[in-house]
């Protein structure tokens, strides 16, 4: 596969290694390393979040650096994002079912975002937001319903 080129393309890489278990060890070079793991009822040892948390992780991280860039575009003030997100699966897609997706069925995705700014203002941002966060819409595209909730929680400021 030839990849995009131009002064707009930007690469990222990772490099893993798993020893015949159910951890991998991800090594992101000068961003460090991470662990991902099964927890021992599914038969890892737990040492490290599910590769399916880590995702959620990725949309909670993308969607927060998304927001502060577009938040600085658009003069948006805040001071922090709280976030919780959770998923579903349906377990037969990874054992062998075809008819089944092997990836998130539902995402949920709570953000409370406190500001001294409206609703309606977030609301307007939080439009753009979406638009450009990048594992936000690899979850669209892979179909993924998505049930995303944005507040804001109100500062002096």
């Amino acid at each position: 596969m030839e990849e995009p080129q131009g002064e707009f393309i930007r690469r990222r890489q990772v490099a893993g290694v798993t020893h015949a278990t159910m951890r991998t060890v991800l090594d992101y070079a000068e961003a460090g390393v991470q662990v991902t793991d099964e927890p021992a009822a599914a038969g890892g040892g737990g040492s490290g979040p599910t590769p399916l948390q880590s995702v959620l992780g990725a949309l909670c991280g993308c969607e927060a650096v998304t927001f502060r860039r577009t938040a600085t575009e658009f003069e948006f003030p805040y001071e922090r994002i709280e976030f919780e997100a959770a998923c579903t699966i349906d377990i037969r897609g990874r054992s062998g079912d075809r008819s089944v997706r092997p990836h998130f069925q539902t995402v949920k995705l709570n953000a409370r975002v406190f500001s001294p700014s409206s609703q309606d203002k977030l609301e307007e941002l939080v439009e753009e937001v979406e638009a450009r966060c990048p594992v936000m819409n690899l979850m669209k595209d892979a179909g993924v319903r998505l049930d995303i909730r944005w507040q804001v929680e109100p500062i002096n400021g």
